[in-house]
């Protein structure tokens, strides 16, 4: 076992629909394909760079089997990677995203190992998947260097300075095709642009608008038209959080309300809902 105290320590893990697919079915909303990644339960976090690295490699098989077992419900994954093996983690990106299409990138977070992840020792992992053209999926952890850690604001707080360490270390510069989806319609950055553009330096500031992110908060169709608004409608996708978020399956209808709510032409609704997804990851779904 990584932590006997998991559970307790992160008690969204103990979710039903996390396991039991039987029930997550029933609540499927059967005009949507979800694209599943795990939670932040990274093996680098509790074992050596063998062992993280083993563990990664038999949960990403197990997303591929069950992306294959319930394609009803899947459109794909997200793979992990064990940042404590820089070298296996590369090896991973090819040996398992590229030859898998049921895996569509990789999940980082925003920080690994205590560090940001725009950190040296993590530079080849954005490097090649930018090379390789594979999309990253940002989703936030705590800093535990704080005391006032909450799922409510230290979650968006996180994403937003990982966002700026990426932007302040050059990484759109140097790679102008990395491409990284952030979790919660970019957390707080389309709140604070005018702090961003008087602050940072032109060409910096421009980098946070490629980005991508998804429209996972929880309905609040205000806050995803700032997003859109700031992002543009080819850098926003469907995202919902499911099965998290509002009982007993998570936000979707949520979410496709509050997309529907705003003023939104066709072309671009459709755009959020699958076709900016299917350009991103070069594939067409059904």
């Amino acid at each position: 076992m990584l932590d006997e105290k998991l559970p307790e320590k992160m008690p969204f893990i103990q979710h039903p629909h996390l396991t039991d697919m039987d029930e997550r079915c029933k609540h499927h909303i059967a005009t949507t394909k979800q694209v599943i990644s795990y939670v932040n339960t990274n093996p680098e976090d509790y074992m050596a760079g063998k062992m993280a690295v083993l563990l990664v490699r038999k949960a990403n098989q197990e997303l591929i089997e069950a992306v294959r077992a319930h394609s009803d419900l899947f459109a794909g994954g997200v793979a992990m990677l064990a940042l404590n093996n820089i070298e296996e983690s590369l090896a991973i990106l090819d040996d398992t995203i590229l030859a898998n299409d049921e895996s569509f990138g990789v999940q980082l977070f925003s920080r690994h190992l205590g560090k940001s992840w725009a950190d040296s020792d993590f530079k080849p992992i954005f490097e090649a998947c930018a090379e390789k053209n594979i999309p990253i999926w940002l989703h936030p952890v705590f800093d535990d260097r704080k005391p006032d850690n909450n799922i409510i604001f230290s979650w968006e707080y996180e994403q937003t300075q990982a966002i700026l360490d990426l932007v302040q270390a050059g990484y759109f510069q140097e790679m102008p095709n990395l491409k990284i989806i952030v979790h919660h319609a970019g957390a707080m950055v389309p709140y604070f642009v005018g702090r961003i553009e008087h602050i940072l330096p032109t060409h910096l500031a421009a980098d946070f608008k490629k980005f991508y992110v998804d429209t996972a908060l929880l309905g609040n169709s205000k806050a995803l038209e700032l997003a859109v608004d700031y992002f543009g409608v080819d850098h926003v996708l469907f995202g919902t959080d499911a099965p998290l978020g509002i009982a007993p399956a998570g936000a979707t209808q949520e979410i496709i309300d509050a997309i529907e709510a705003i003023p939104l032409s066709e072309k671009d609704s459709a755009a959020i809902f699958q076709k900016n997804f299917e350009q991103l990851v070069g594939r067409e779904f059904d």
